[in-house]
């Protein structure tokens, strides 16, 4: 039987089914409110009429009530809003898990860009010692990072993996249960997580996600690849932000981290006992029983704090000496699953993930003057006195050789003093949990030398001395930055000391690169272009200095944070850029819908292990012509001056404060961090975190960091008669193919018949026709310019996708446009009705839940 299209999978197995649950689930009595059910599609049906014939939303909400349900009081209208809010945040769950049931059927678990795929190609064109080769050295790294952009409290969560299985299972009556609870299920956190919070929500992912879908991909690549030989490269590993992720929060500290280091190590153990414990139950044969049980004994002393001298080297080594003997004596029986183990102590160790730090290198600069303020005060000789008036050279020569310990009692400020017992941290936790658990340090908003050798002498003089077991990467993230980013590390590789220190570290450097900040500073089209054009000069200058330079993509999950199809922008790098590594961030509902089951974490690892080794393995040249890098440099540049143009406007800051959401993510209470860098009462562009950023313009269905400045760069072109170029860019660069593809996932996002009412606004009407206007552009270059007919035309189970999700939440989005214009209109009254204001600001708080969760990459 021939497989039938995505497209048709997708409609039998996602969308079929989400209409018999979600009819089932219109009839479950919610709180005493049993018409909501009912009332929900009349009040949908209201919205989709209401937006195609221009209508506001306050015109939409009144005509519903007017037409169904006129003889409610203005409490009770109210009261039935927030029951819609309830309705529509749990068919979003239902959604969710309906489209994680069917994964593995809607997508090709063997398809291209999978591992099978990826060996059956290979194998025909005799390339399979290449692949071998190269799955020696190459690796993937995906760090979950605890910026708040999930919505789902850990008991949503674990319905909806409860849920995926019935639906998996189609069991009806388990289904209704679910649902039911599912209802009366709370989503909404009263109070802020902390950061241990956080590292418990993402250590689930690991314990019951990650664990399995490594090992066995892992288990697939030395059966299949390597034909069981042993490979010493691990090939996939997670990197882990929350509880070392110091930037702009304050609630992370030394104690935190400690404690996050602690709990990663008792998750892996407590996998491991689990693992050993079924195994034993098979392996009751003379000369390794006693040995199994052992072993389960020592791991359940750990778990249990009862003391164990139990290390990794002897765990594996006992492991490996059963094995031998299992091959030896007992005909290898049950030694698949004993050798499966064995593999997930070499991924995982005795850590589980990489514990990262970083934090933002203003903060270093505050806390290393501290640090030297009070060496001198105290007599100290590390120092020479005037260290704070030599030129920054002479400054970077005495932190090159810097030698010496530092007393902390001489510290007196609290927050530096948090600093560097976060460095005796990092100390601490390698003696305890491995070298691996945390071995790295990223400095945020790096912008010199002096930024990295400030760490770097922190580093030796607090925790490591002669020894630096941590490597130390700068984050490059403003447009600026990143065009001064080769200067940086030329100087760094030219220092005796810091080289010294890299050949220690295997001649490697990570340098991260961050998309959502570069896209806030400079618009899509150019933070992407300035990204790929630093790494082709970071690469250019680490060959130089024989040093194996590691990019590690700060992406967040939306196209206008680097998200969107991210395997394809990996497949898209020529070989002027370095990418023997794949190392990226992952976060918030990314994290559940890329990697929230087996099946989709597999398929989306594997995506990025072929797209990182594809590159290398193919025969097709991916370097961009010098007339495509032509036409490329002045999209950029064209899209970069439209972007900063637009963000210069007097309303920008304002409409983003009164017209949007942006002061409701705060209130949210879905992460530790505060929403914003800086103290200023009033909104700061430079203080303004990606994540509410990019979410604010998401929530308004306008995306503008998706697009704004695409269609203005490519109507040039229109202009002056040259679109040809701008054709042939598209035909014959994967890397702007991916770019426009991501972009029409931000344009297909959007939705302007929602705040279209803003067009005829005194204050603002000008400002949102600038925005419209630059979305109508954009979308008719970008069509003219693939040839297509339709947003997402190649992609269209995706589209599907998302018009499901976009019809789901209309109503949500029409409430939270009604109480926002609410409360612009009470604040505007003469007497303020704080009471009402309070009530609707609660609504536009709650409306953004399901928004989010809807969109899976909207933040």
């Amino acid at each position: 039987m021939p497989t039938q299209p995505k497209l048709t999978r997708f409609n039998q197995n996602v969308l079929s089914k989400y209409q018999i649950y979600n009819s089932i689930f219109m009839t479950l009595p919610f709180d005493a409110v049993t018409k909501t059910g009912a009332l929900l599609p009349l009040f949908h049906e209201t919205c989709q009429k209401g937006f195609a014939n221009k209508d506001n939303p306050t015109a939409i909400v009144d005509s519903f009530f007017n037409k169904y349900q006129a003889r409610r009081s203005s409490e009770s209208q109210i009261n039935l809003l927030f029951r819609f809010i309830q309705y529509i945040e749990r068919q979003v769950v239902l959604f969710d898990a309906i489209e994680d049931a069917a994964f593995p059927i809607v997508n090709n678990m063997d398809g291209i860009g999978t591992l099978r795929s990826l060996k059956e190609t290979v194998s025909a064109d005799n390339k399979l010692e290449t692949l071998q080769k190269y799955l020696e050295e190459f690796k993937v790294r995906i760090v979950l990072t605890a910026h708040p952009t999930q919505f789902y409290p850990g008991s949503v969560l674990g319905i909806i993996t409860d849920l995926t299985e019935a639906i998996r299972e189609n069991d009806l009556l388990r289904i209704n249960d679910l649902l039911a609870q599912l209802g009366k299920t709370p989503f909404f956190k009263h109070e802020k997580p902390s950061p241990f919070d956080e590292a418990v929500s993402l250590i689930w992912y690991l314990e019951n996600v990650f664990y399995k879908s490594f090992g066995t991909i892992y288990d697939y690549i030395q059966q299949n690849i390597f034909d069981g030989k042993q490979i010493d490269n691990d090939i996939i590993n997670i990197g882990f932000w929350p509880g070392g992720d110091r930037d702009g929060n304050p609630f992370v500290t030394p104690e935190i981290t400690l404690k996050v280091a602690g709990r990663l190590r008792l998750s892996i153990i407590k996998n491991y006992y689990r693992n050993v414990r079924q195994l034993k139950r098979k392996l009751t044969f003379q000369g390794v029983e006693d040995r199994m049980g052992n072993l389960e004994r020592e791991l359940y002393n750990i778990i249990t704090n009862e003391g164990s001298d139990l290390t990794l080297e002897y765990f594996v080594s006992e492991l490996k000496a059963v094995k031998q003997i299992i091959i030896d004596k007992h005909q290898s029986l049950y030694v698949d699953e004993l050798n499966s183990l064995i593999n997930k102590t070499h991924l995982f160790g005795f850590h589980f993930a990489n514990l990262d730090i970083r934090q933002d290198s203003r903060k270093h600069e505050q806390f290393f003057s501290d640090m030297v303020n009070a060496l001198i005060e105290s007599g100290s000789a590390i120092f020479p006195k005037n260290y704070h008036d030599l030129p920054e050279n002479e400054q970077i020569k005495i932190l090159s050789k810097v030698e010496g310990s530092v007393d902390l009692a001489l510290i007196k400020d609290e927050e530096t003093l948090m600093a560097l017992e976060t460095i005796k941290a990092i100390k601490t936790i390698q003696e305890t949990n491995g070298e691996q658990a945390a071995n790295r340090y990223i400095i945020s908003n790096n912008q010199s030398t002096l930024h990295v050798m400030q760490l770097f002498a922190m580093l030796k003089l607090v925790g490591f001395h002669e020894d630096l077991t941590v490597d130390i990467g700068p984050l490059f993230e403003t447009i600026t930055d990143l065009e001064n980013a080769p200067k940086v590390m030329e100087e760094l590789y030219s220092n005796p000391e810091y080289a010294a220190h890299l050949k220690s570290r295997g001649n490697k450097q990570t340098i991260m690169l961050g998309f959502s900040d570069g896209t806030k500073d400079g618009g899509y089209l150019m933070a992407n272009w300035a990204i790929y054009q630093a790494k082709e000069n970071l690469t250019r200058v680490s060959r130089e200095h024989g040093i194996k330079v590691i990019f590690f993509d700060g992406r967040g999950g939306p196209p206008a944070r680097g998200g969107g199809k991210t395997h394809n922008f990996y497949a898209s790098l020529g070989p002027t850029i370095e990418d023997e590594e794949v190392q990226l961030t992952i976060q918030g509902q990314t994290i559940s819908s890329n990697f929230g089951t087996l099946e989709s974490a597999q398929y989306n690892l594997e995506q990025l292990i072929s797209s990182g080794i594809g590159n290398s393995l193919s025969d097709v040249d991916l370097s961009m012509q010098p007339e495509n890098r032509e036409v490329m440099t002045d999209l950029a540049k064209r899209s970069y001056d439209a972007y900063v143009n637009f963000k210069a406007h007097p309303k920008f800051i304002s409409y983003l404060e009164h017209m949007s959401t942006l002061k409701y993510y705060a209130k949210t209470n879905i992460g530790s961090r505060p929403s914003k860098r800086g103290k200023s009462e009033g909104l700061i562009f430079e203080d303004l975190r990606a994540i509410p950023f990019v979410g604010s313009w998401s929530q308004l269905k306008q995306n503008v960091p998706g697009f704004f400045g695409v269609g203005t760069a490519l109507k040039h072109y229109e202009d002056i008669g040259e679109f040809d170029k701008a054709q042939h860019l598209f035909k014959t660069s994967n890397f702007f193919k991916t770019l426009i593809e991501n972009s029409m996932m931000s344009l297909s996002k959007s939705f302007f018949d929602l705040t279209r009412y803003m067009s005829d606004d005194a204050e603002y009407g000008e400002f949102w026709n600038v925005i419209y206007k630059e979305y109508e552009t954009s979308k008719r270059l970008i069509l003219k310019l693939t040839g297509y007919k339709e947003l997402m035309q190649e992609e269209p189970s995706g589209k599907a996708s998302i018009a499901v999700r976009e019809s789901i939440v209309l109503p949500l989005l029409t409430i939270q446009q009604y109480a926002l214009k609410k409360i612009q209109e009470l604040e505007k009254a003469e007497v303020r009705d704080e009471e009402q204001i309070k009530i609707f600001e609660k609504m536009v708080t709650r409306s953004l839940f399901g928004n989010i969760n809807a969109s899976r990459n909207s933040a």
